[in-house]
């Protein structure tokens, strides 16, 4: 058995119990961290002893996942890997995936998973949606940036520039580069659009997109 993990308050209560159920101490795993997006070693550590047949045990369903997709994913995982998930107490006490009953409770935690992000999902394109209709366009911002682009064209330019350098002290891909600029340093679409966007966007509406 490994178990994991635990809140910056005293783990006592919660080792106890763990020991109550036949948990070794040399496969006790706790983590002191103060938020859900805390680095989790004591987490990662027990993850990576387990093995197959193992199974994992935890004091309440919180100390396991930072939130219910992740939850699922990771004892998906463990599902895979041929290794059992069992909740001592809490809201998620009856989740034992070694059992029918145990499957068939955390199956429930599984659907609403898949419900939350189905949710996100039409969230996200009625924004999308949304957007287009006033005239903006969605997607996440590029990395490049004019400043870094006049700098890229700069470097572009001299023999002796070393592209993975150049990529590495602007903090962009080589894909994003040449996306932008061509090797020798010209203005490629997406560097003209960067450049000058008010001249690409009559290119776009001539062009009928």
């Amino acid at each position: 058995m490994n178990i994991a993990s635990s809140q910056p308050e005293t783990t006592n209560l919660q080792e106890d119990a763990l020991r109550k159920v036949g948990v070794k101490d040399r496969h006790l795993y706790e983590d002191r961290a103060s938020g859900k997006l805390d680095a989790r070693p004591g987490l990662e550590a027990c993850l990576k002893a387990l093995r197959k047949g193992d199974n994992l045990v935890v004091w309440k369903l919180d100390r396991l996942g930072r939130d219910l997709r992740h939850l699922v994913n990771l004892v998906h995982e463990l599902e895979g890997k041929e290794i059992g998930f069992k909740v001592l107490t809490g809201h998620g006490a009856r989740i034992d995936t070694t059992t029918a009953q145990g499957k068939l409770v955390f199956g429930i935690f599984a659907s609403l998973a898949e419900f939350e992000r189905e949710l996100v999902r039409e969230r996200t394109k009625a924004g999308l949606a949304a957007a287009r209709a006033r005239g903006r366009k969605g997607g996440r911002k590029w990395k490049m940036a004019p400043a870094k682009l006049r700098l890229a064209q700069a470097a572009m330019k001299q023999k002796k520039t070393v592209v993975s350098e150049l990529c590495r002290e602007l903090n962009v891909t080589r894909q994003t580069l040449y996306r932008h600029l061509s090797p020798d340093g010209k203005l490629r679409p997406d560097g003209e659009r960067l450049m000058n966007p008010a001249s690409l966007a009559i290119f776009f509406r001539k062009s009928g997109l």
